[in-house]
């Protein structure tokens, strides 16, 4: 029996607590924010925990004050933020898909972000806000395309599956067609990007990611209940009184616009989506998308191989999907062995 305690408010709404799940959640909070102290006070000017949260208080020198505040906490926040949109965006896609593969990477959607920044960098020559601004245009529009290619009297999950690999393997032959077509400098600056970098963010990053995520997440987690409901199949959730294409419809947005805009943030940042909803419903033991472990997870995931790609190679710094990249693959060959034992792949 799992500890799930009811709390009612005076309002006469009622909320099912699951004590492990929100113990989970406590935990990785602290987790992430115990990794973003450290990864703030690393570099080439170190500062301790202490110092660090001393000068978020205000009661640092005018010199940690400016390398706190001006350039390591934008490119930390930016981190945790686009960590956390990827696991959204990934949490919903596996629910919705009830595939642990249906993620954005797999799905195509990242690969539309790319096209769609690529497409800006090497025929246009935009600055970093235009890039920003196709990658979004990119990812929505190959949502809409891959909703409509996936449209049959509703959208399904297997369907809806093999629909964005497809996409994502023509949209591959689209990348390297660009690259083929750009100069070395543009190529050097497309395939950077490309990576996945943290490296120069700041708040103008920041600020727009942070609008989206305040109105998607929380409208992610609103939508948790009939999310879990459409994982038992359209008949039970039609039955349960779910509105299930336009719940589906609301959540597929809402996830394509998260990783878009995670992606022009960041850049196409590999494995995020794919393994933090994963890893947190080990951890919660939880059937359901877990939204928000999620959410706390791949926030976590993000600055730790961010820290690890800023110190653990000496002075060579890496971008950050180099790590989650490596990280992810071998996480992805261990996921596919773990569903052939069981049957499922």
């Amino acid at each position: 029996m799992r500890a799930v305690k009811a709390i009612r408010t005076p309002g006469g709404f009622s909320v099912r607590v699951d004590r492990r799940a929100s113990a989970v959640v406590v935990l990785l909070v602290a987790a992430a924010l115990a990794t973003a102290v450290v990864l703030v006070g690393s570099g080439d000017f170190p500062m301790a925990p202490g110092d660090v949260v001393a000068t978020l208080l205000g009661d640092g020198t005018p010199a940690q004050e400016f390398i706190v505040r001006d350039v390591r906490l934008p490119r930390v926040l930016v981190g945790l933020l686009v960590g956390a949109a990827l696991a959204v965006g990934g949490a919903v896609f596996q629910s919705l898909s009830r595939n642990p593969l249906g993620s954005p990477d797999v799905l195509g959607f990242s690969h539309g972000s790319v096209v769609g920044a690529l497409t800006v960098i090497v025929l246009f020559q935009g600055d970093a806000f235009a890039v920003a601004g196709g990658a979004v245009v990119g990812g929505l529009v190959t949502g809409v395309g891959v909703y409509l290619l996936a449209w049959r009297r509703g959208v399904h999950g297997y369907r809806l599956v093999l629909v964005g690999i497809g996409v994502a393997a023509m949209l591959t032959g689209v990348i390297h067609y660009l690259l083929t077509k750009a100069n070395l400098v543009d190529a050097t600056r497309a395939v950077l990007w490309m990576t996945g970098s943290l490296d120069g963010r700041d708040w103008t990053q920041f600020w727009p990611l942070l609008a989206v995520c305040a109105v998607l997440v929380p409208l992610c987690l609103a939508f948790g209940r009939p999310l879990r409901m459409l994982e038992m199949g359209d008949d039970a959730a039609y039955a349960l009184g779910v509105r299930v294409e336009w719940t589906r419809a609301v959540l597929i947005a809402s996830a394509v616009l998260l990783t878009a805009v995670a992606t022009a943030a960041a850049g196409p940042v590999a494995f995020v989506a794919l393994s933090a909803p994963q890893l947190a419903r080990r951890l919660t033991r939880s059937p359901g998308p877990n939204i928000a472990a999620s959410a706390v997870m791949g926030a976590a995931l993000l600055v730790s191989a961010d820290w690890v790609a800023t110190s653990a190679f000496g002075d060579r710094e890496l971008p950050v999907g180099v790590v989650t990249g490596v990280l992810g693959g071998v996480y992805l060959l261990w996921l596919l062995v773990t569903e052939r034992k069981a049957g499922r792949v």
